[in-house]
């Protein structure tokens, strides 16, 4: 493919397809994983998700970055992602929370843009072939065929553990929460805090937040923990949280679940990342979607109530791997019927493959903050 012009970029995916546009944010070359979100807001969200951790993120809503960047909606400390594709963007921030451009944001991040893609056309590619890696350069010094060999070099997704690239390396406490018109809502616990020990596969701030709504003390620990440093806590419960690349992967993850499953009687509440290491944990396997499920509007259940949800993975657990004799099936995806929420037989664990505490996204799943909340309850009132 011949470029048109001195100020292109391009991306190449790794079965040689080529896509043209125009440069923005950082200049540079970045490759990893091209997954698309759907979401129609919440870009700032999306970029900070510490679970977009090595992916260049293509967004179908046509135009981002007209509401700037602000101080207050990031999930993370940085963006995570690699790149970021679309089909347009604003420069003109127009939004009284704004206190940078977009793209002024992106080159202090050293975040590599493209715009003027046919975004509907890379989505229907990746719908139809499978997400797969990329190569996203504004650099004229390489060519397309020079990155497609390095794509070649490249490791896929599946058998990555990518959760101590994002998960912190000290163990710190949270206790504070945006005090938004939703929160103000719930009924804040008056009561003495729940103790919770939440394991940082990947954490993003606007769980943090909503654990401390509802009540937590929250002691967040590094994904290579051991059981002793759990316990050293004394935690009532055990939160197990989102992170980035393949479940099955995250040997230590699973093995700490799994000792924490079988030595004590905590209850234990995970999501995405955490959801699927439950699964492992009680013997389940994972396997790799075709595209993942990334989006604000994804509705989830069985025969009982519907809640549209926010989500964001690229694995599932295999609903023919989990054992009947120990855990329930509570939710699947209703798009594709895959698992979307379990919870163990006579055991105070559950776990869901979405976002409840909806940052960005619909408030239905808000409840199951709610449901970790009173199993602690339970097991306080079972200790006294």
């Amino acid at each position: 493919m011949t470029l048109l012009n001195s100020n292109s970029a391009f991306l190449v995916l790794s079965d040689g397809t080529v896509f043209e546009g125009i440069p923005f944010g950082h200049n540079g070359t970045v490759i990893g994983e091209v997954v698309f979100n759907t979401g129609m807001t919440g870009y700032q969200e999306v970029l900070t998700d510490p679970s977009y951790f090595g992916q260049l993120v293509t967004f179908t809503y046509p135009e981002i970055g007209n509401t700037g960047i602000n101080p207050f909606d990031s999930e993370g400390s940085h963006p995570s992602v690699k790149g970021i594709i679309v089909r347009g963007f604003s420069n003109i921030p127009s939004s009284w929370r704004s206190e940078k451009s977009f793209e002024a944001w992106l080159k202090e991040e050293e975040v590599v843009g493209i715009s003027g893609v046919d975004t509907r056309a890379l989505v229907r590619h990746i719908r139809s072939f499978g997400a797969m890696n990329g190569a996203l350069s504004s650099d004229l010094s390489f060519s397309p065929s020079q990155l497609l060999q390095k794509l070649k070099e490249t490791s896929t997704m599946e058998g990555l553990d990518l959760a101590s690239n994002v998960s912190t390396n000290k163990i710190y406490s949270w206790n504070s929460f945006c005090e938004v018109d939703f929160d103000q809502r719930i009924n804040i616990h008056k009561g003495p805090p729940y103790k919770v020990v939440a394991v940082d596969f990947g954490i993003k701030k606007s769980i943090l937040e909503r654990l401390v709504a509802y009540g937590c003390e929250v002691n967040v620990v590094p994904c290579d923990s051991n059981i002793s440093n759990i316990l050293e806590a004394s935690p009532e419960g055990v939160f197990l949280s989102n992170g980035p690349g393949d479940p099955a992967a995250v040997k230590g993850g699973i093995k700490l679940t799994k000792k924490l499953i079988d030595e004590t009687r905590l209850p234990i509440f995970g999501i995405c990342l955490g959801h699927q290491i439950i699964g492992l944990a009680i013997g389940g396997t994972t396997f790799k979607l075709g595209y993942g499920h990334r989006g604000l509007n994804h509705p989830c259940g069985t025969t009982g109530q519907l809640e549209i949800t926010s989500q964001n993975h690229g694995f599932a657990l295999d609903p023919q791997s989990l054992p009947d004799d120990l855990v329930e099936i509570t939710h699947l995806n209703l798009n594709d019927k895959t698992v979307a929420g379990i919870s163990l037989k006579n055991r105070p664990i559950f776990g869901v493959q979405y976002h409840p505490e909806a940052s960005p996204g619909p408030h239905d799943a808000d409840h199951h903050f709610q449901r970790f909340i009173s199993l602690m309850e339970d097991r306080r009132k079972c200790v006294v």
